[in-house]
């Protein structure tokens, strides 16, 4: 299986988040902010190497808790 990042709403932070091809695990690049963006919401594709490769979506919501107040 192959996993990859479709989208990141909002589009400003697709630069945040990467996705490990092989193990889905998704990791932060940058740093997030509260007071800037409280949630994100991630479109994951994860597509089999079968003949025709096959699909699959799921959605991974990250909500950002604001710890400095």
């Amino acid at each position: 299986v192959i996993y990859e990042i479709d989208s990141v709403v909002p589009s400003r932070a697709s630069d945040i988040f990467s996705i490990d091809a092989k193990s889905g695990e998704i990791r932060l690049r940058g740093t997030l902010d509260y007071e800037t963006v409280t949630i994100y919401n991630l479109q994951i594709r994860a597509t089999d190497k079968g003949m025709p490769p096959l699909p699959g979506h799921c959605k991974v919501v990250v909500e950002v808790e604001d710890v400095n107040d």
